[in-house]
């Protein structure tokens, strides 16, 4: 991969994990900014506190944004930010 790939496999990670923190703090009304939230912070747990109704809220929001079903199996994907963002954008893990 060549320096200027790498650089816009970058850009598309930084725009496709922004899109993703925007949405879950919109959809989930939550009162925070986007930005405080990190690409690897736990969106459970000790991370945001995301509870089952949260990831419910989700699916529907990543499958209308995205374009990307989700199913029971895919629940790893809510790990972080970062791995919603391989998830719906595989071209970001070089898998596509």
């Amino acid at each position: 991969m060549t320096l200027d790939e790498l650089r816009a496999t970058a850009a598309a990670r930084h725009e496709t994990c922004a899109q993703i923190k925007k949405m879950i703090v919109s959809r989930l009304d939550l009162p925070i900014e986007p930005a405080w939230i990190t690409d690897d912070q736990p969106l459970f747990g000790r991370g945001l506190e995301l509870d089952s109704l949260d990831v419910l809220e989700l699916y529907v929001a990543i499958e209308a944004e995205f374009g990307v079903a989700l199913y029971d199996s895919d629940m790893s994907v809510f790990g972080s930010v970062s791995r919603l963002a391989d998830h719906v954008n595989p071209a970001l893990t070089g898998s596509a």
